[in-house]
């Protein structure tokens, strides 16, 4: 594989992009019998670890639309790998639990994920775990972060505004020298 220009190299979206894509394809073959492959392990982890409690606290967690959802569970609990029970605290709301054939079945694609982070982040020796809990606290910053809200937009907009902006802007003339 080639060397990127030293323009791509240094950009965030591209470094970010390269490694989501090669991190994707590997567990894509670790996870893809699973029903909704990556985000199916995603629900899966949720219920085994009890990490939202309900349906609709897990759409929001993992960023799913609740339609979705909703079929992507019981995709899973046809398999067998997850239940829907009453939640002690509200029986209107349903809480999505593991089963225990599906807590063997995350156990199993757990430890196949770890030699696959252990791969790709292979290269980073001792920082490997530096940069975990960089990422991991990136993530939870960005995920606060939405883009499309006033605040944010406002933001970009007085970025937008700034002198350079402005130069960047104007269309260069083709005779100026």
């Amino acid at each position: 594989m080639s060397t990127p220009p030293a323009a791509i190299d240094a950009d965030l979206g591209w470094a970010l992009g390269a490694v989501y894509r090669s991190y994707l394809k590997a567990v894509e073959a670790v996870v893809s019998d699973l029903p909704g492959g990556p985000r199916g392990y995603q629900v899966l982890t949720s219920a085994v670890h009890d990490g939202a409690g309900n349906q609709a606290d897990l759409a929001v967690q993992l960023g799913i639309d609740r339609t979705v959802l909703t079929y992507l569970i019981d995709d899973l609990e046809e398999c067998g790998l997850v239940e829907r029970q009453a939640d002690p605290r509200d029986r209107r709301r349903r809480r999505i639990a593991a089963t225990h054939n599906g807590t063997t079945v995350w156990t199993q694609r757990c430890a196949a994920l770890e030699h696959v982070e252990r791969h790709l982040l292979g290269s980073l020796g001792a920082d490997a775990d530096t940069f975990r809990l960089l990422l991991r606290h990136l993530a939870a910053h960005t995920d606060e972060f939405d883009p499309s809200t006033s605040e944010a937009v406002e933001h970009l907009e007085r970025l937008d505004e700034t002198p350079n902006s402005r130069a960047r802007r104007r269309k260069p003339d083709p005779l100026s020298p």
